[in-house]
């Protein structure tokens, strides 16, 4: 039994030993020095400071008073694109064409809204080019300045819209704002150009409305009437007519006619 019980002690003892190196073992390497491992470099962030800091000369306040009105032009271009541009009739008349058709939310508003997007960006496109040829190369290449660029970027704006604007619509405005009667196209203020634009399109989109509308409204009245004359007062005559327009639409081939009809009406 001796023998027995001083066997079990001596391997207690060998596995406390045991422990208790390997112990003294994960210390010694958690205490290493701290030149036994590589060195890591730190890893740069940037940093982003925003304040407001007096101008050390007049340069300074140019500078951000051209920042400030970048961004201001920048959270006004969708108001630029749609009021200064074909994006106006365009979208209306695509407008009527889906309310006169009655088929409430067909085509979506995202695809009558890219339509009209694109056949801007067709009507648009030699106002473009002359816009790019006659400010921004010139800007980017150094040879003109700042207010030069944008003085030389309205001119093609300001044609496009004088061949758009009513003489009756733009009247209306240089009387409103007190001034006196232009000798030229040079004495009209954009900010009286632009609402006339915008009215004169308005009008002229109705207008292409008003004819599209006719040739449903005919079909409504016919199967109205037709409807009546059966005795089918129940029966709401749009859910029949509806048919029938769809098939007129689709085989006068009218997307074709309405877009040639709205692009051609800026030539």
């Amino acid at each position: 039994m001796g023998l027995v019980q001083r066997r079990r002690g001596t391997g207690l003892e060998r596995l406390v030993w045991g422990a208790a190196a390997g112990a003294a073992a994960l210390c010694a390497l958690w205490a290493a020095p701290a030149w036994a491992q590589p060195q890591v470099p730190p890893v740069p962030v940037p940093r982003l400071q925003i304040g407001l800091q007096p101008a050390q000369s007049p340069q300074d306040v140019a500078a951000s008073l051209q920042v400030l009105l970048l961004l201001t032009i920048l959270s006004l271009a969708p108001s630029i694109l749609v009021l200064m541009t074909s994006f106006t009739r365009i979208v209306v008349v695509l407008g009527f064409v889906r309310t006169s058709l009655g088929t409430q939310q067909l085509p979506p508003n995202q695809v009558l809204v890219g339509l009209a997007l694109f056949l801007t960006f067709f009507v648009m496109a030699p106002t473009w080019q002359a816009i790019n040829t006659q400010a921004l190369q010139p800007y980017l290449a150094g040879r003109i300045t700042t207010d030069q660029a944008l003085h030389n970027a309205e001119q093609p704006l300001r044609e496009f819209m004088f061949r758009q604007t009513r003489e009756k619509d733009l009247g209306l405005f240089i009387q409103m704002a007190k001034l006196k009667p232009p000798r030229d196209k040079q004495d009209v203020p954009t900010y009286v150009l632009v609402p006339a634009f915008v009215i004169s399109e308005l009008k002229t989109a109705f207008q292409i409305g008003f004819m599209i509308f006719i040739p449903f409204i005919v079909i409504d009245m016919i199967v109205a009437s037709t409807l009546m004359s059966m005795g089918m007062l129940m029966l709401p005559p749009v859910m029949i007519s509806l048919p029938f327009k769809i098939l007129l639409f689709v085989l006068a081939d009218g997307w074709y006619m309405v877009v040639k009809s709205v692009v051609t009406s800026f030539h």
